[in-house]
């Protein structure tokens, strides 16, 4: 449609290209055209349909003479079919050249007459043997059809004949081209294709193997490996590739040398091409990236969609190709490996139906092709086929050697999955194509070495929950097994067995980051995506157990019990009116409570305090992973850079790596963050714990925290100069005069200095305040259970005295019913975390430096809290692939759980201490 031409009859008179033509009438004595167009002539035989002259078959055309002029009349020239000269026209009927060898053989001349017959362009004689009659139908089993392709009932016959008869080698390979595309069927009811293949390979044993290759006939193509069962376990897994490759070192240790013989459609060879050149590839791409494929240890992953009309174009004629793969002996000489193919549209037909999935019985074969436009055409070649068949699906795995350390591999293997096309539109018609090349090894050894490791912390996890559930029983003064005993147990089990799973896979990660990456002789292969999916379950578990862990970490805090002793005393005494009496009485003065305010906002700020900064904690993180470039060691190729070029190309992401890196990087700046404020920070700065310790000293104020029913915590905060509520002059004179050692220690007992404890109350303590307790409370109960001769402001004051004076009367050993004893924990109780004596008759101080009534703030949980962000932060990633995703989240995430311990827990330390919420600003 780009140009004109003249109607049949007319010849041209002028032609520019284009539209630009001009065309006359030829007179009716010469009502033929030459075939250039340009002249007209008298036609002996008569017109084709274009208007030009013909001869009969085995006659050749001639309008010009020896000299180039033009005839009036065309000449049909008999060529002399006869011995010596046994010549017949060509294809295109221009000359007459010497006719096919068979022709000869069969008859002594160029004619192929009755008995004899033609085919394929070939004569057979009727006395011959020849092979069995095919069928010349293409199955197409994805869209049902079977077509009878005009290739096939031209050329198959002749090429089985031929290569039956003569061992041609072009029409065998042609047979296995016709096989190739009729995806290597094995059906022993028909003799298509395949079987006519089959039966000359049977029948030929004769002519011996090539290269001392068992399924390789002389003469034949190599098309199969053998259908025995477990034949290709032992070509894939029983001799390991000749040749070692390294991470590091020359071309020929990092790359794969891949080539391939390439066969045209008819058997002619073409030439040997490397594939480097993206020969495989359907999706364009850089000669760069294209080429990283064959990177050895680079995971390769391509995919596009390519129109069906695109498809057309380049690839009209199919190539088929056997893949071998080259490498040097000890002595520099070069050998080919032959690759073998596993093509999926063959092991899952009818016949493997139930057989595809197991090794044993796949059947290997040799030759392949990208696009088959060809065989799909019913009618005139030249015209657009029915049905294209595609290589939708091309994978190279390479599978190492277990227990290798010099990068020793199993011969490669080509998986094909061909896609059938019906064609009806190309231009809107499109498929997905991919090509990958995949390393893998054998990981059942690290998987049971894993499950090995599983079993022993599980157990020793169950073991560590019952020592936490025994102490719980303990400082909850039960010693019945109960529902809530067993429920206990079980928080305890998931957030032990979830730090299991957090050290197995953690360490999995760092193994294979470490392993992976540094080797430069090949020992280990990443798991393929299939096999991190136990990897994955194991770090969802792992989440899924310390958020549970997490969660009830945070009911507890949000109810613990608390109260502020104030030891002050009234200084001297004061007039007072008495409401409703008239009369002024004499009362002592009262103490102020803004100190009890101050120190309970001090307790609500640091609730939520945490011995890392967690906006710096992700930035940094993010930071290195995206910036400094990180992330780069967590895709699936050999390069440790933390670097890549634009034009590169990007291996995907292994998901073990990414956890590996992300996990590292946590702890890494964790640790850091970690050391700098312990080090420095708390000790040249601030520490926020410790002064509130002090805090709590200068204001004359102690901290009773119960966290369970008889255990808590007490910071004796009584002061030693005798009150706090004084001027400036006076609080800097106190200061001054504790500096100098002018007074008494801080300590709860007589010259010492601990003003810390663990507390474990007997059970009378703990009925004693809870008698007081419940009128601390019961102002936010129903209006009908209130006293109604007081309001709720005097009952809470009353409740409020009432238990600042029992519990500073328990302190100062008033109540000897309730009396307690100070003294050290065993080492063994500070290792288990639990107390061995049981709290009858008196409570128990412990003396405790450490400060751990700060375990039931954030600041003591860090390692929770920093575990549960980091498998927060990836299981984000492994889900969405995006590191700036999963930073966003965790912060965000951070950010509410702190919201809601500092809001509720501002609630209950308002309901626990009667402080007024309105003044915990």
């Amino acid at each position: 449609g780009s140009s004109c031409i003249c109607q049949p009859g007319y010849k041209v008179v002028s032609s520019n290209g284009g539209s630009s033509i001009v065309c006359e009438k030829c007179p009716e004595n010469m009502n033929g055209v030459t075939q250039d167009g340009w002249n007209c002539i008298t036609c002996p035989r008569g017109l084709t349909s274009e208007g030009k002259c013909k001869c009969l078959n085995n006659e050749i055309l001639v309008e010009r003479s020896i000299d180039g002029i033009l005839l009036n009349e065309a000449l049909c020239i008999h060529c002399n079919g006869s011995e010596p000269s046994f010549s017949a026209s060509d294809m295109s009927g221009n000359r007459c050249v010497r006719c096919e060898q068979t022709f000869i053989n069969v008859s002594k001349s160029c004619d192929c007459s009755s008995p004899d017959f033609v085919t394929g362009g070939l004569c057979f004689g009727a006395r011959e043997s020849l092979p069995p009659k095919g069928v010349a139908t293409v199955r197409f089993g994805q869209l049902g059809i079977t077509l009878a392709s005009e290739w096939f009932l031209e050329n198959l016959q002749s090429s089985a004949s031929a290569c039956w008869l003569y061992s041609n080698l072009t029409a065998c390979q042609a047979l296995g081209n016709m096989c190739v595309m009729n995806m290597n069927s094995l059906s022993s009811s028909t003799t298509d294709a395949c079987g006519l293949f089959q039966y000359i390979y049977i029948n030929t044993a004769r002519l011996g193997i090539a290269h001392s290759i068992t399924y390789w006939r002389h003469n034949l193509p190599w098309l199969y490996y053998g259908d025995q069962p477990g034949l290709a376990s032992q070509v894939l897994e029983t001799n390991p590739f000749p040749a070692i490759f390294s991470f590091k070192g020359t071309d020929k240790d990092v790359k794969l040398q891949f080539l391939a013989a390439s066969f045209d459609a008819a058997g002619n060879f073409l030439k040997w091409q490397n594939l480097e050149g993206g020969i495989l590839q359907l999706c364009p791409d850089t000669q760069t990236k294209l080429n990283a494929a064959y990177t050895f240890g680079t995971t390769y992953q391509q995919s596009c969609k390519i129109s069906v009309s695109k498809i057309l174009s380049d690839f009209a004629n199919p190539i088929f190709y056997d893949l071998f793969l080259e490498y040097n002996d000890d002595n520099g000489q070069q050998y080919l490996w032959a690759i073998p193919v596993l093509n999926l549209n063959l092991q899952y037909s009818e016949m493997f139906v139930n057989q595809g999935s197991n090794m044993n019985n796949w059947l290997l074969t040799r030759r392949f092709f990208l696009v088959d436009a060809l065989s799909g055409r019913e009618n005139d070649l030249g015209k657009l086929p029915r049905v294209i068949r595609i290589a939708s699906k091309i994978a190279i795995s390479i599978r190492l050697v277990s227990h290798t350390q010099r990068g020793a591999i199993y011969p490669p293997l080509m998986t094909i999955a061909y896609t059938d096309v019906l064609v009806q539109n190309p231009e809107t018609q499109s498929l997905m194509v991919s090509f990958s090349v995949s390393y893998e090894m054998n990981q059942s050894e690290a998987q049971i070495q894993t499950d090995i490791t599983l079993g022993v912390f599980g157990g020793l996890a169950v073991l560590w929950s019952l020592l936490k559930t025994a102490g719980w029983k303990r400082r909850t003064g039960s010693s019945i097994i109960d529902l809530q005993t067993v429920f206990k147990f079980l928080l305890f089990y998931a957030g032990d067995l979830a730090n299991v799973f957090f050290i197995i896979t953690v360490g999995t990660g760092i193994y294979w980051l470490v392993f992976f990456k540094a080797q430069q002789f090949v020992s280990v292969f990443l798991p393929l995506p299939s096999q991190e999916e136990g990897f994955v379950t194991y770090v969802a578990c792992a989440f899924s157990l310390k958020a549970l862990q997490f969660l009830q970490l945070l009911v507890s805090q949000l109810t613990i019990d608390i109260f502020f002793i104030d030891w002050e005393r009234p200084k001297g005494r004061v007039l007072k009116a008495v409401e409703g009496e008239g009369v002024v009485k004499s009362a002592a003065a009262p103490v102020s409570i803004w100190r009890t305010y101050f120190v309970a906002n001090e307790w609500n700020e640091i609730q939520t305090v945490r011995k890392i900064n967690p906006l710096f904690q992700v930035l940094a993180v993010l930071f290195f992973l995206e910036v400094v470039g990180f992330s780069n060691l967590a895709l699936m190729d050999s390069s440790s850079s933390l670097t890549r070029s634009s034009e590169s190309y990007i291996a995907p992401s292994s998901r073990i790596l990414r956890f590996g890196v992300s996990a590292a990087l946590w702890l890494a700046i964790a640790f850091l963050q970690i050391i700098f404020f312990s080090v420095f920070y708390e000790r040249f700065v601030e520490d926020k714990i410790s002064q509130f310790v002090d805090l709590c000293c200068m204001s004359n104020i102690s901290v009773f925290l119960l966290s369970h029913s008889c255990f808590g915590y007490y910071i004796h905060g009584r002061s030693v100069h005798g009150h706090a509520d004084t001027n400036m002059e006076e609080m800097n004179m106190n200061l001054k005069r504790e500096a100098e050692n002018l007074c008494s220690q801080r300590g709860l007992l007589p010259n010492t200095d601990g003003q810390t404890f663990q507390i474990s109350i007997s059970r009378r303590m703990r009925l004693h305040y809870d008698r007081i307790h419940e009128t601390l409370t019961r102002k936010r109960g129903p209006t009908r259970l209130l006293d109604s001769s007081a309001n709720t402001s005097e009952q809470s004051t009353k409740a409020y005295n009432t238990m600042n004076k029992f519990l500073g009367s328990f302190i100062d050993h008033v109540h000897k019913e309730m009396d307690y004893i100070v003294k050290d924990k065993l080492l063994l109780e500070r290792i288990l975390n639990m107390e061995f004596l049981e709290p009858i008759e008196k409570s128990i101080f412990y003396n405790d430096e450490a400060q751990s009534f700060s375990d039931i703030l954030y600041y003591g949980n860090e390692t929770t809290l920093l575990i549960f962000d980091i498998l927060f932060f990836c299981i984000v990633d492994l889900a969405s692939q995006s590191f700036v995703l999963a930073a966003i989240l965790t912060y965000l995430q951070q950010e509410i759980f702190r919201f809601i311990r500092s809001t509720l827990g501002q609630k209950n330390l308002a309901s626990k201490t009667l402080v007024d919420e309105r003044f915990l600003i």
